[in-house]
This record gives C-alpha cells, sequence and structure tokens, in this order.
C-alpha cells in the first residue's frame, strides 16, 4: 500500500498548504472549462468532473510534480453534493453560470482529487461516465479520447502555428461533411433533476442535458400515469403541468437558437446539432403522452421564418423624401442580403442538420414567402412610375436571376429549388394595373409639361421655330416619341402581355393632346396673325402633327382602333391649321385679285406684282411644309387664285375698245405664265389649270372672225365652260352683239355637243363654280328680246 494513502490528515494538510499556489490556476482553469463548453458542446466528456481527459486534471498533476510530496486521495465518504449520487446531476451541477460563486466550482471539481483510488463507486461511476461519453461521440461524430488527449497536448510555442494551420483546415472539411440521417439517443438517467434544474439547464442552452432529463421526466410521468389509470392524483397532474411548462421553455430556447442561427452563426453552430436531434426524438415520440401536442418541425420551421423576417426588417429602407431612389436602394440591399444568408445557409448551417430537414430549401421558401409579403407591405408607398417599375422589374426579373436566386454562389443546390416569389393572389395583376394607370397619368404631364415648355421657349419671346433639313418642325414630337417609346420598351421587359395595355395608356392619353395644344395655342399666339412668324408657327405644328402621327402608326399593327383615333384627331388638327393658313392668304391677295381685269390693270402692273409677291411669299412657306400637305395646300390654293384670275372676266367690270383685247390677250398670258411656274414649284397636284389662262388669252386675243375657230381646245380642257361664260368672255374681248357673237355662241353649242357632258370630270369643275354677273341672254340678242317682249304686251 502506498505510504501516502496511510495519512490521509495530513495529505489534506499539504492540499490545504498547496492550495495558495494553485488557486489561482484553479480558479482559471474552472472559467476556462466553462467556456469552452459554450464555444462547443462537442466534448462533453471531456467536461465531465470525472473524466480522466479533463484539462483540470493535467493542471493538478503539474502542481503535484512541483510539490515536494504527492498528495493522498482523500476520504471516500460521500457529501450531500457528490457525483457519485448521480452522473447527470452531476454534469448538470458542472454547467452553472459563470457569476456562480468561484469558490463552490472549484471546491466541486477538487473533490475527485480527494478520493480513494480503492473507492470502488469510483471505479463504477467511471466506467459509466466513459461508456456515456462514447456513447456521445457515436451520436455526435465527437472525436475520439486519443484525439482528445492529442489536441489537449501543449505544444512549445514555437511549433503552434503549423498545428492550428492544420486544426483549421480540418475544421473546414468538417464542416462540410453532412450530418448522419441515424443517431443513438444518449442513456436517459434513472432519476431527472428537479424541473428547476432542468430549467436552468435550458436557460443556460444546455440542451441535451436538459432534454435527456426531460425524457427522464416524460417517461416517469408515462409510467405513473400507466399505474394510476383514469384516476389520475393531484401529483400526477402538477408533474404534467411541468412537463408542459418544460417543454414549452425548452422549444421556445430552440425556436430562438433558430431564429438566431443566420445571424450568429459561430455562436449558434454547436448548438444546432442538438437542436435537430431535439426535434428528431420529438417527432418520434410525438404520439407518446406528456409532450407538446403541435409538430416541432413546424415550430422549427416557423422559427427559420422568423429569422429571415429579422434579416428582411433589417435591411435599411430610407424615406422617399430622404431619397429619390429609396426603392431601388432598398431592393439592391434586400438581393445582397438574400444572397448572402442562403450563401450561409449553403456553407455553415445546413450541415448542423440532418439531411431529412431540407434546411437549404427551407430557407429559401421562407425567403420567397417573407419577401412576398414584404413586398406588399412596401406597395402603399410606391407612388411615382420609376418606382412602381423598379418594383416590378426585382419582381419579374431581378429576384430569379443570377443577381439573387440564380447567383452562382447558390448552385447546384438553388438549381432544384423553384426561383419565384409567392405573392398573395392578385397582386401581381394589381401591380401591373396600376403600373398602366401610373403610364397614363405620367403621360398626361409630360403632355402638359409639352405645352408649357412649348410656351416658355417659342410663343412667349416670339422664337423662330427651329428648322431641320429645311424644314420648320418642333421637338416636342420627338420628345413624345422617345417617352412613348421608352414606357413601350420598359413595360416589354417586364411582361410582353403589358406592352399592349401600355401602348393603349399612351395613345388613349395622346388622343386628347392635339386639341388641348390648339386650344393653348390660339390662346398666346392668336394676336400674332397674320405676321410672318405667326405662319410659320402653323407650318412648324403641320409638319410637327404630322411626324408625331407617323411614329405612332408604328403601332398601327398591336392597337389599331387607338392608333386611328389618334390619326384622326391629328388630321383634324392639321386641317384646322392649313384651312386658317389658307383662309389668310385669301384675306392677303383677295384685293389684288380683284383688281385684275379692269382698266387699270391693263395699263399698271402694280397690282399684279402684289400678287405675285404673295405667291412668291406662299412658296417659300410651302418650301417649309412637309410633302405630304404641301401639295395638297399649294393645290388649293392654286384652284383658288386660278378661279378667282379667271373669274374677273365674268364680271363684266371692263370692255376692251380700239384693239385693246390684243394687249389684254398677251397681259393674260404674261402673267398666267408666271402664275403657271409659281404653281409648278410649289408641287400643286392640279395641272390641268394651266390651260385655262392660255386659251382664254388666245381667243380675247383673236380678231372676230377668228374666235370661233380657237374655242375647241376651251371646250375640250374644260367642258364645264358655257354659253354664259363665253358671253362674258367676249364682253369683255370688245365682242357684244352681231353676226360674229351669234356664230361664235353657235359654235361653242355645237363644240359642245360633241363633247357630251358625260366627260366632265367632277374633279376639275372650274367654270360650273363661277359666278357670272351679266345677263346672257339680253345681251347676246337685245333685239329678238325686245320684240319678244312687246309681242307678249300687245
Amino acid at each position: 500500500m502506498n505510504k501516502s494513502s496511510e495519512n490521509p490528515e495530513e495529505d489534506r494538510v499539504s492540499l490545504q498548504s498547496d492550495g495558495k499556489m494553485q488557486a489561482n490556476g484553479v480558479a482559471k482553469e474552472a472559467l476556462g472549462v466553462l467556456q469552452t463548453f459554450r464555444r462547443s458542446i462537442r466534448r462533453p466528456a471531456e467536461k465531465s468532473p470525472r473524466s480522466p481527459n479533463r484539462k483540470e486534471s493535467k493542471v493538478t498533476s503539474r502542481a503535484e510534480s512541483e510539490s515536494p510530496s504527492s498528495l493522498p486521495p482523500g476520504s471516500p465518504s460521500l457529501s450531500a453534493g457528490s457525483p457519485a449520487a448521480s452522473p447527470l446531476k452531476t454534469r448538470g451541477g458542472f454547467f452553472q453560470k459563470k457569476d456562480e460563486d468561484l469558490t463552490d466550482m472549484t471546491q466541486h471539481k477538487r473533490k475527485p482529487l480527494a478520493r480513494s483510488k480503492t473507492d470502488p463507486n469510483m471505479s463504477k461511476l467511471t466506467d459509466s461516465l466513459l461508456k456515456k461519453g462514447s456513447s456521445l461521440r457515436r451520436s455526435l461524430r465527437f472525436p475520439s479520447k486519443k484525439e482528445n488527449d492529442k489536441a489537449a497536448r501543449q505544444e512549445p510555442p514555437a511549433a503552434e502555428a503549423l498545428p492550428e494551420m492544420r486544426e483549421e483546415k480540418e475544421t473546414e472539411v468538417e464542416e462540410m461533411e453532412e450530418m448522419e440521417e441515424l443517431y443513438t439517443l444518449p442513456e436517459i438517467p434513472h432519476t431527472p433533476l428537479s424541473v428547476m434544474q432542468i430549467n436552468k439547464l435550458i436557460e443556460m442552452e444546455v440542451l441535451e442535458e436538459a432534454h435527456l432529463n426531460l425524457l427522464a421526466m416524460r417517461l416517469e410521468f408515462q409510467k405513473e400515469q400507466q399505474q394510476t389509470g383514469d384516476n389520475s392524483p393531484m401529483e400526477l397532474a402538477k408533474k404534467e403541468k411541468d412537463l408542459a411548462l418544460l417543454y414549452t421553455d425548452l422549444r421556445k430556447k430552440i425556436c430562438t437558437i433558430v431564429c438566431d442561427s443566420n445571424s450568429f452563426p459561430a455562436r449558434n453552430k454547436a448548438l444546432l446539432v442538438h437542436v435537430a436531434r431535439i426535434i428528431q426524438e420529438e417527432e418520434k415520440r410525438a404520439e407518446e403522452p406528456g409532450g407538446l401536442p403541435d409538430s416541432w418541425m413546424e415550430a422549427w420551421r416557423e422559427a427559420v421564418s422568423q429569422g429571415v423576417q429579422v434579416k428582411v426588417n433589417g435591411v435599411h429602407l430610407e424615406k422617399k423624401e430622404h431619397n429619390s431612389s429609396w426603392l431601388a436602394v432598398h431592393l439592391g440591399l434586400l438581393g445582397k442580403t438574400i444572397v448572402e444568408d442562403l450563401e450561409n445557409v449553403k456553407r455553415e448551417l445546413r450541415w448542423s442538420y440532418p439531411p431529412s430537414f431540407k434546411v437549404f430549401s427551407t430557407y429559401v421558401k421562407s425567403y420567397h414567402r417573407i419577401i412576398g409579403q414584404h413586398l406588399r407591405k412596401l406597395e402603399p408607398q410606391v407612388t411615382e412610375l420609376k418606382d412602381l417599375y423598379a418594383l416590378l422589374d426585382w419582381i419579374l426579373n431581378k429576384y430569379k436571376s443570377e443577381k439573387i436566386m440564380g447567383s452562382f454562389s447558390l448552385q447546384p443546390d438553388m438549381a432544384e429549388e423553384s426561383a419565384d416569389l409567392q405573392l398573395q393572389e392578385g397582386f401581381l395583376k394589381q401591380l401591373l394595373e396600376k403600373y398602366c394607370c401610373k403610364v397614363k397619368e405620367d403621360m398626361s404631364v409630360l403632355l402638359d409639361r409639352v405645352i408649357e415648355l412649348e410656351h416658355e421657349t417659342v410663343w412667349k419671346d416670339k422664337t423662330e421655330p427651329q428648322r431641320e433639313d429645311n424644314l420648320l418642325l418642333s421637338l416636342f414630337p420627338m420628345d413624345i416619341w422617345t417617352a412613348v417609346k421608352g414606357k413601350v420598351d420598359h413595360s416589354g421587359k417586364l411582361d410582353p402581355d403589358l406592352v399592349k395595355k401600355v401602348i393603349v395608356s399612351c395613345l388613349e392619353e395622346l388622343k386628347s393632346f392635339p386639341r388641348k395644344f390648339e386650344t393653348q395655342f390660339k390662346c398666346h399666339c392668336g394676336a400674332l396673325q397674320p405676321q410672318p412668324l405667326w405662319t410659320d408657327y402653323h407650318i412648324t405644328y403641320i409638319n410637327s402633327f404630322q411626324a408625331l402621327q407617323e411614329h405612332m402608326a408604328a403601332y398601327q399593327d398591336s392597337c389599331p382602333h387607338e392608333v386611328e383615333g389618334f390619326k384622326q384627331e391629328v388630321k383634324g388638327l392639321i386641317v384646322r391649321l392649313m384651312e386658317v393658313l389658307e383662309e389668310q392668304f385669301k384675306e392677303d391677295v383677295k384685293p389684288f385679285l380683284r383688281r385684275m381685269m379692269t382698266r387699270k390693270w391693263l395699263t399698271n402692273d402694280d397690282d399684279f406684282k402684289q400678287l405675285d409677291g404673295r405667291i412668291q411669299q406662299l412658296s417659300h412657306h410651302c418650301d417649309s411644309m412637309r410633302p405630304p400637305h404641301v401639295k395638297e395646300f399649294a393645290s388649293r390654293l392654286h384652284y383658288y387664285v386660278v378661279k378667282e384670275y379667271v373669274g374677273q372676266l365674268m364680271k363684266n367690270n371692263y370692255s376692251c375698245r380700239n384693239r385693246n383685247h390684243e394687249k389684254a390677250g398677251a397681259k393674260i398670258n404674261e402673267q398666267w405664265n408666271k402664275l403657271t411656274d409659281l404653281f409648278d414649284d410649289m408641287k400643286s397636284r392640279h395641272e390641268w389649270l394651266h390651260h385655262v389662262g392660255l386659251d382664254l388669252s388666245t381667243i380675247i386675243g383673236q380678231n372676230k372672225a377668228d374666235i370661233k375657230n380657237h374655242l375647241q381646245p376651251l371646250v375640250e380642257h374644260y367642258p364645264d365652260f358655257s354659253k354664259k361664260h363665253l358671253v362674258a368672255v367676249l364682253y369683255f374681248r370688245g365682242l357684244q352683239r352681231g353676226r360674229e357673237h351669234r356664230l361664235i355662241l353657235q359654235k361653242l353649242t355645237a363644240l359642245r355637243k360633241e363633247v357630251g357632258s358625260t366627260s366632265t370630270d367632277r374633279g376639275q369643275v372650274l367654270f360650273g363654280d363661277m359666278q357670272v354677273t351679266a345677263n346672257t341672254d339680253c345681251l347676246s340678242n337685245p333685239l329678238f328680246s325686245c320684240l319678244s317682249f312687246l309681242q307678249t304686251h300687245s
């Protein structure tokens, strides 16, 4: 027998005397062990007070080697708190909060040193704990005893770097290993800890120990329930209530850990292993009495969702008053948070769970649902078109793109998951309808702003309109077209079915724009009439609205009804603008045309020069007008000038005498050629009007006897040239009666019969619209008329 063991009293004194040297070391070691346990629960065997692998025992051994004499074991007698009473109680008592009295912890840890090596209880308890440690290592993949001894061995300072690097690499490899689905439940204690002790373990997050004691307590309850039957005593009801409260606390603690796990992965990583095993075990025992009625897996999924909700709520959201891009910034940060969190789940969290938990899939589905709810709450704040577009683009495109759910860093796990948001039913349709309404509102504001800008930049300062390729053109058609095209293109990026709705919205708002513009134009520029600038403005807007209509015609196939409606409105505006220009031109030239075919006209060219100048000015304006309208405009004014010029012959204002008819015919011919050239330059379509001046000038310039021989071209060119028109021309010629007069009229009648009235082209009517003021019947044959009058009154 060892000598030291024969004198235990002396050993106690030695231990007490050496306590001063070891006090600090033991205290620090106690705190270190507690902190090590809280960082990782994977080495429960090392943390047990009776474990041969405890670091404390090593520290004690070194202290013994330095002591002059070895310390003998203490008395085999056990105190009330002796760990030999229950190994699990000892382990529960070991996990105390670090703010408990240090002296008590130190004494508690030092008690094994006072035991005799021959104590039979010590041997049995050691064997029991070693078996339990082996069982825990098998179920939770803890390192073996040899690995623990190797890890606990201190290396020299110079050689610390390399082992640490190896340990980090081994840890990384271990983190990537998948947790096994099957597990072995550690031994359930025969006698559970008290309710207060179990609750304390739950609070300290010693979950495995707490759960095993809960199972023990639950088994006791089931056994007592079977023994008592239906007549359950009050004690059994109290135990059932205690079980329910403890299980509720355990579930709350587990849910808190799961909720925080994606925010503090390093802290909760080891705890999640126990969380998973507890959930698995409780799901197996779901039908047994004493547990909670609802599913633990559902509670776990709800906790995951709560953690996701915390993440989403934590994403920064500025007020739109402070940042106009508030929503785009928020959505960008939201996408970044989603990717980073799912990367963390893929890289770390999922390895703390068995495959059946489908951790990555659960987090993805939670994000689908939580993000959908989050966006629904954001929707009332989205009042501008750009923000609404950003929201729809994020939902329909970016969320499932490589920027978020399709991120390369989430593959291949994400390949098996749906990338679609879980939105409330009808929410997306509501957003699309709201988008169309906002497009229409935005278009209305844009068009109002176009009119305001036109007033501020052009009408207000009477600015000359701009020219493009010598054509007068405003900038607003391109601005409107660019805005419409941008809205249509953007809608196509969101949803192909949205394109047509956006086009319809734009065209419906555009339909009222021509009249609004016309009203404001008249209001601000009406006083300019008849200045040349006023004319330039009209031509500018004729060209501009025509260009805008051509741009909108690109949507004819997709929205024919709306395009046609806008086209009719533009056409109406252009017609009204052109009519105003025509009326103004007619007002300008009317005084000069009225003085044609008079005595003054025959001797003075001033009026014709004025007429010629106005037409040249008109020709210059026509050069600034777009082709589709310039021809129509020039043709109508060409017809008007011809009709009024020739119409002066029908008014009997002047009759040529003393061979002035030759001079008159030559002058008509000369002036007619000038007019013809001017309207040719303006691209008039009425070439058929060119003949009338030449044909009439020929008749007027001929001798009496030759006139009837030159009627045929005039009748052929203008079948509507009648007897009354010829009488008026002959009056101007100076031939009012006589035999030649009658012969000319007879020749006209014969020619008209030959040509026939069926050849008249109603699109080429000239003389039919002219009024003749003279009484041609009476003037052509006065003698016959007088005789007829006398006969009727005799």
